[in-house]
């Protein structure tokens, strides 16, 4: 029988690849400028990371993980989110001595039990970045604008930033009890979910997307009314940083996050080309977490955001070419070109150059088209002729243009000096 891929994963396909290369060095070199470093997180964890991190009431915690009992017989959970793997190895490797603002981000795969649909998979991968180790609502404000010129960078249309205020432990537990009694009277009309969540966690009742319970909560009482003031302040100092530095957001008073340890700022990016499911990140403040994991009481701000969902919407069609094509495609007609063209194609990519080459000695009409489709910049022809004159004959494949290279003398550094990838790569990727 023949065995298939997992429901819910799949398969990155060598010529999809080179998107998923371009779209995370963006991020590399977005994020950088901005002082923050990658962190590489463990895919596995105890599964009771979760549980105290991501919160017991979550659908991700009660209905999605991947979680087993290893040969040690300790539960282990296949990592659903990153922040809560980023804070364990913050408060265990003592990040935050000395004190300073810890800025981190990763890349990577993630794994839900999820009903597969477009652009979500149970398998799938993120972008997260978390800032640990200020209250500062310019932090917030600093990684929006972060995650704004990202967007803006990857050629992203069509998206609107919106932003809400979650409250602090201070206003919160009114807004709390105000939320339960007006959804007490609403409960027959609410879905199933969403009456589970009523005593657990009201405010997820903000958040259901059945379209019912969204027509409800537009006139539950919303968390940004009953704020205190010290997070009524930071929530108008938020949103005028974003506005002195012309990011474009709005206000989305019904707005909450998933997971239960967000506080005060929350946010989520959406693209007005994706549907119903529109959103393309989320993330929020996270003050008390840290805390949760025996570490020093440490204010913190992150988003995550899906890539499959994310490379969807990037309009490579509009772009340059953004693979990797060869700098050079060596023809070799015999067996001494063969023996030869092994030699100078390992020669020259130690120098740098991106070297394809034909291992088949095929004809010198068949190996043309293979270094026509493979878009090599120029061919070097080496047969029987070119070794006895030593000279090699170098095609430039956009106009058939041809040169001879002397080999009776130094001819590597012309080669190289020709082939120059920098040049090649200003050419060819714009």
């Amino acid at each position: 029988m023949k065995i298939k891929s997992s429901r819910g994963v799949k398969d990155i396909l060598p010529q999809e690849i080179d998107k998923w290369h371009w779209v995370e060095n963006k991020a590399h070199k977005i994020f950088s400028l901005y002082g923050f470093k990658e962190i590489r997180i463990p895919i596995f964890e105890s599964t009771n990371l979760f549980q105290r991190g991501i919160g017991d009431t979550t659908d991700i915690v009660q209905k999605e993980m991947y979680t087993f009992e290893d040969k040690s017989g300790e539960q282990i959970t296949l990592r659903p989110e990153g922040t809560a793997g980023v804070v364990r190895s913050y408060v265990e490797h003592k990040l935050y001595n000395p004190p300073s603002l810890v800025k981190v981000f990763y890349i990577g795969p993630m794994f839900r039990y999820e009903r597969p649909q477009a652009g979500r998979f149970r398998q799938f991968y993120q972008i997260g970045v978390e800032a640990m180790g200020s209250p500062s609502p310019s932090v917030d404000a600093e990684v929006m604008i972060m995650l704004m010129d990202f967007f803006s960078a990857l050629g992203l249309k069509d998206h609107c930033l919106e932003i809400n205020s979650l409250g602090c432990p201070e206003c919160r537990p009114q807004h709390r009890e105000i939320l339960k009694t007006a959804i007490k009277g609403q409960l027959e009309n609410l879905c199933e979910n969403c009456n589970n969540r009523y005593e657990r966690n009201p405010l997820r009742v903000l958040d259901c997307k059945n379209k019912t319970c969204s027509e409800i909560a537009k006139d539950l009482p919303k968390t940004a009314e009953h704020l205190c003031d010290v997070c009524s302040d930071n929530f108008k100092q938020v949103q005028s940083l974003l506005t002195d530095v012309q990011v474009p957001w709005k206000l989305n008073p019904i707005l909450v996050r998933g997971l239960d340890y967000y506080g005060r700022t929350a946010f989520e990016v959406k693209s007005g080309s994706l549907g119903a499911q529109d959103a393309i990140c989320g993330g929020g403040r996270y003050d008390y977490l840290v805390e949760k994991f025996e570490g020093p009481a440490t204010p913190c701000f992150g988003f995550a955001l899906g890539l499959e969902r994310l490379i969807s919407l990037v309009p490579f069609d509009q772009m340059e070419s953004i693979a990797q094509h060869p700098d050079l495609y060596l023809v070799c007609l015999g067996e001494a070109a063969q023996t030869l063209g092994f030699k100078l194609a390992n020669e020259l990519r130690r120098k740098g150059i991106f070297v394809e080459r034909d291992s088949e000695g095929a004809s010198m009409k068949s190996q043309m088209r293979k270094a026509d489709k493979s878009k090599a910049r120029f061919a070097l022809i080496l047969g029987d002729n070119e070794i006895r004159d030593e000279k090699y004959v170098l095609k430039l494949m956009e106009d058939g243009s041809q040169e001879e290279i002397d080999t009776s003398k130094e001819y590597l550094g012309i080669l190289v000096q020709r082939l120059n990838p920098q040049t090649v790569s200003e050419t060819t990727h714009g």
